[in-house]
């Protein structure tokens, strides 16, 4: 096993998942960083209409990292498995057919968002001044799709294997990169909205390549030459790709129809929410984080059917997520205010959203807690059973909640309605963990 390679089959629970949740805590952190550099880079070299144009190319660019997400919650899944179960052979396979499948993925994907770019860009109602230069940043994009397809896969293959660190090491330096080639390109090269998507894929590209070399130099990753996969590994991939992709459009569309009653409040409202929003975004890191490291976890201990030890995983992570939350809906609700003005200045707009957190801060925990059972249950391959959860999440209970809370309180009732249905949903996924049939999931075959 390498340095870095972690067995969850044995040893202590809560101290392998504080080892191995940190790394990927401060990786999100760190992608996190990579945009939020990105838009500053562009925001004050090439203007508002430039970053105008990076946000709506990117808005199609994050519906294909959606199925992109999406595979590599299959691939998280499948091949924790295999390792856990000291399956070298089955996990080679499924590696290789893994590679073999994204990569023609890339390809098609590449070729079709280069040819129909500006199609997309009009199909989601792109303004004509923003259309040339987020046509041109997409066209580049989509043509290095391998790179962004290959840069998350690394990730994913090295988190299966117990291994967060790497990742985290991969990611700060495509964040190193891309802060040091983005005023190069656009300063140094003065290639404009060219200069901040090569300066992306390059800093990805790099960082793809390295990650290889550092994998291959310390054997971290059994690669082999690549072969055509069997029908039976493809519609595997599939099976439970398909279903983790649509959960993220789930979300997003979710997310879109939440902002649907935001609106009726007014632009002082929007430009509060927006700002929570980001700030949600950093919050909800820590549980995120929790939710991969319980995938790979559980997953290594269903691939040798230790299922007493997957109820220990999942109790030492309620748990932990419980702490963790508390202690940050605290810092939240001390700091609200000033986190708001990080972002906005508007005294309207600082109150409402500082309003917002502190509501939503209370139900932090219950939102952490569906993070880690869905987590548990993705790592059993029960793909459609968490995309069912999660459309009752966001549709059954966050859109519906919100908006009615928001009808009766006004603004505040957005705050209560998305707090509430953080409760409720995390009541249903408790549920669904202790009685429903994710258990019976059964991926492979006698001889995989």
């Amino acid at each position: 096993m390498a340095h870095n390679q972690q067995d969850f089959t044995r040893g202590p629970i809560l101290k392998s998942l504080i080892i191995f949740s940190g790394p990927i805590m401060l990786t999100n952190l760190l992608q996190t960083s990579f945009q939020i550099v990105d838009s500053l880079w562009v925001g004050n070299i090439l203007g508002a209409s430039a970053l105008g144009a990076v946000a709506v190319a990117t808005t199609i660019l994050i519906t294909v990292l959606s199925f992109i997400l999406g595979l590599n919650n299959a691939a998280l899944t499948i091949l924790s498995q295999q390792y856990g179960k000291k399956n070298e052979a089955g996990f080679r396979s499924y590696l290789n057919a893994f590679i073999v499948t994204m990569t023609s993925m890339a390809l098609v994907f590449g070729v079709l968002g280069f040819i129909f770019a500006e199609q997309l860009l009009l199909l989601i109602g792109t303004p004509e001044e923003l259309l040339g230069q987020a046509r041109v940043y997409l066209q580049i994009s989509f043509l290095s799709m391998f790179f962004l397809f290959a840069y998350n896969f690394m990730n994913t293959v090295l988190r299966a294997v117990g291994d967060s660190k790497t990742p985290l090491r991969i990611v700060f330096v495509a964040v190193i990169l891309n802060a040091g080639l983005a005023p190069v390109f656009l300063i140094g090269f003065r290639m404009g909205i060219e200069g901040a998507a090569v300066s992306t894929v390059a800093s990805q590209g790099i960082a793809f390549l390295y990650s290889v070399y550092y994998s291959v130099k310390h054997n971290l990753i059994p690669f082999t030459k690549p072969t055509l996969p069997s029908g039976r590994e493809v519609r595997l991939i599939f099976n439970l790709g398909v279903p983790a992709g649509l959960q993220m459009a789930v979300i997003h569309a979710g997310v879109a129809a939440i902002l649907s009653v935001v609106t009726q409040f007014g632009g002082q409202t929007v430009a509060g929410f927006s700002a929570a929003q980001r700030l949600d975004s950093l919050i909800m890191l820590p549980a995120m984080a929790l939710g991969t490291a319980v995938n790979s976890m559980a997953g290594q201990n269903i691939g040798i059917n230790d299922w007493t030890r997957v109820r220990q995983i999942a109790k030492n992570a309620a748990l932990y997520n419980f702490g963790l939350m508390v202690a940050v809906a605290v810092f939240v609700i001390i700091f609200a205010e000033f986190g708001m003005r990080l972002f906005i200045e508007d005294e309207e707009a600082v109150q409402f959203g500082a309003r917002y957190l502190r509501i939503v801060a209370l139900c932090y925990p219950f939102l952490g807690l569906n993070f880690v059972l869905n987590g548990i249950v993705r790592a059993s391959g029960a793909m459609y059973q968490v995309l069912a959860l999660n459309i009752i999440s966001f549709w059954v209970l966050r859109y519906p909640l919100t908006a009615m809370f928001a009808s009766q309180f006004g603004e505040v009732g957005i705050g209560i309605g998305m707090g509430m249905s953080f409760i409720i949903s995390s009541g249903i996924a408790f549920a669904y963990y202790n009685f429903g049939g994710w258990r019976h999931k059964q991926l492979f075959g006698e001889s995989g």
